[in-house]
């Protein structure tokens, strides 16, 4: 009984013991699996991945740090500089290092004053951590100086040196240079769908108008950077590569600012615009808007105070008048009629017509609708270069009812009218050359013929800019040569003399074929006779001159008269009085310059377009000395 008690205990040992070893062996296969597999493992990240590990390892110790290029200056035709680049004072933050925001804040009114624009800025940065932003630029150096005795309370704050971008002619060139300013989510979208965000990671600022917009591309330049290693807060340990950035091309202009400055004096900040070229190329030598704005307050950002100031003016400082304001151009575009009558045989050189002060649609009853002329009881017999030379509305009613819309539109389209001139800026407009589609199209009407009646002397549904007529005097004294009016004259690497400069070749664009030289002539005489002629508009204005000119005056109606209604500039508002153009060429043989005026609300290109066009010639001829200088240093 006791040895059956003694083999059952130790079968029950023998069992237990086989139980533990099966199970420590089966532990042991255990962690022999484990620990292959983890052998595995690491075998494959350190060996099979290393090279992915590795990059994000370093991606996560080396960052790219973008820095912005220099941006390409532009300067006039003789060298002066017309956008600069100046070194300004700036107040960066370092997030990661203030520890006390409203502290800061509080200190850094004791230096200089902060709006709540700067403070808001300060607090939207705050979250950035390392990296310096900047918060508040253009300091003084007496504001510098403030600084720097509280800068030891102000951890994570310093002063630093940029460029900022500046216009030292002001207002007198805005509407050409435009500017640049903060680059905005618009501007972000527009880079990203031209595939050029990359390029602007260190870029603060983008031309917004202008020149400065239209080559963007060429003044930006392209961006360095340089290759850091940082530790776990981002702060740069040391410097691994640097690649400086290459910067942006500087522009040369065909601008003459002396010029320019003299031809925005003359608007005298009347409401209006003027254009200089010279019509072997069309460079365009003086273009000018008035009124007009600095655009220094821009580049860093204008108060919505002052931009709603701009916006709600009634002169509209902020439109360029030259490619955007919109006018009848009434009779400054005789002379282009008479060479599409002439062409298309309607008139000839010895066409004679009789002007009694009126004219009707031929076979019209005796009461039917009657246009007059300017002058009520009549020119008498004029012929085409009288009419030119007079300006006798009703030889060109004829003309235009002679050639009919469709022919005139087309002949007017080869000069100019209705499409974009082509200049190097954004900002234009093609404003109206009316056709029978238009009209359907616009008012759901068909084309009458006393709609082109009007439309011979540059009225009714004719509208243009003062840049598309002083191109179509161009296109008349080159006898059919259309050139695109062009600002860019070359461009050079940044900081290279001039000889280094690249030319730029204007476009050239369709030629008006079929148009003899003496109907050019016939056009380009009389337009002689307005100035020199015993019965031409301008020769009051031109009375004296040394040099040989030729002209065409034109007053464009602000509204429309009744029947039988007299136009009386003494008894209306000035907002009604008639525009006044004028556009010109001289000398007369080889013209070197064509100019052209519209002054809103002038009330007559003869009395106030000829004048204009005079002293602009008188400095360009004789020569006048100019000692403008810049509106700020």
């Amino acid at each position: 009984m006791k040895l059956s008690q003694q083999t059952k205990e130790f079968r029950n040992h023998q069992h237990e013991s086989k139980l533990f070893r099966n199970r420590a062996i089966a532990a042991f296969i255990g962690m022999i699996i484990l620990f292959g597999a983890l052998i595995a493992n690491l075998y494959k990240l350190e060996v099979q991945e290393f090279d992915y590990y590795k990059t994000r390892a370093n991606g996560n110790r080396i960052q790219v740090l973008p820095i912005a290029p220099t941006r390409g200056l532009i300067y006039d035709r003789n060298g002066i500089l017309l956008a600069n680049n100046i070194p300004v004072y700036v107040l960066q933050m370092i997030p990661e290092k203030v520890t006390d925001l409203s502290s800061a804040i509080e200190k850094l009114e004791y230096a200089f004053p902060l709006s709540d624009a700067d403070k808001k800025k300060i607090l939207a940065h705050h979250a950035k951590r390392f990296k310096p932003v900047v918060v508040k630029s253009g300091l003084t150096e007496r504001q510098v100086a403030r600084f720097s005795v509280h800068q030891y309370e102000l951890p994570g704050f310093s002063i630093d040196v940029e460029l900022k971008r500046d216009y030292p002619f002001g207002e007198v060139l805005t509407h050409v240079l435009g500017y640049v300013s903060h680059i905005n989510d618009r501007d972000v979208r527009q880079l990203k769908e031209s595939g050029e965000l990359a390029n602007y990671r260190a870029t603060r600022n983008i031309g917004k108008l202008g020149i400065e917009r239209y080559y963007e591309k060429t003044l930006h330049g392209t961006q360095g950077y340089e290759e850091v290693e940082v530790n776990s807060r981002g702060r740069v340990i040391r410097t691994l590569e640097y690649v400086p950035p290459v910067a942006g091309k500087d522009l040369i202009l065909n601008i003459d600012i002396k010029l320019q400055q003299f031809v925005y004096q003359q608007l005298n900040h009347r409401e209006g615009s003027a254009v200089v070229l010279d019509p072997k190329d069309n460079s365009i030598l003086a273009i000018a808007s008035s009124p007009s704005y600095d655009p220094n307050p821009f580049v860093e950002g204008i108060s919505s105070k002052a931009y709603k100031k701009l916006l709600n003016d009634p002169s509209h400082p902020l439109v360029n008048r030259a490619t955007l304001g919109v006018y009848p151009p009434a009779s400054t575009v005789k002379p282009f009629v008479a060479v599409a009558g002439l062409s298309e045989g309607v008139i000839s050189k010895n066409t004679v017509r009789d002007d009694h002060g009126r004219w009707q649609i031929p076979g019209s009853a005796a009461n039917s609708k009657a246009w007059r002329d300017w002058k009520r009881w009549g020119h008498g017999p004029v012929d085409v270069s009288i009419a030119i030379e007079e300006s006798v509305d009703s030889f060109f009613y004829q003309i235009a009812y002679d050639l009919g819309i469709d022919r005139l539109s087309s002949w007017m389209r080869m000069f100019g009218f209705g499409h974009l001139t082509g200049i190097d800026i954004p900002e234009e407009t093609s404003a109206n050359m009316p056709t029978r589609e238009w009209k359907e199209s616009r008012y759901r009407q068909p084309w009458y013929k006393g709609d082109t009646v009007p439309i011979g002397i540059g009225q009714g549904y004719w509208t243009a800019t003062p840049l598309q007529i002083a191109k179509a005097t161009s296109v008349l004294v080159n006898h059919g040569h259309v050139i695109a009016p062009h600002l860019l004259k070359a461009t050079l690497p940044h900081g290279q003399a001039f000889e280094s400069a690249t030319s730029v070749a204007p476009e050239v664009e369709q030629e008006i074929e079929g148009v003899s030289k003496a109907n050019w002539d016939i056009a380009n005489n009389a337009m002689q006779l307005v100035n020199t002629g015993r019965r031409g508009s301008g020769r009051r204005a031109f009375r004296g001159a040394d040099y040989c000119s030729g002209g065409k005056s034109g007053t464009a109606q602000v509204f429309g008269l009744k029947k039988d209604q007299v136009y009386n500039s003494k008894e209306l508002s000035r907002h009604l009085l008639d525009h006044g153009l004028f556009t010109a060429f001289a000398p007369c043989k080889d013209p070197k310059y064509v100019a052209t005026v519209v002054i809103e609300h002038g009330n007559g290109g003869s009395k106030v377009g000829a004048p204009f066009i005079r002293k602009v010639f008188d400095y360009l001829e004789i020569g006048k000395e100019n000692n403008l200088k810049p509106q700020h240093s």
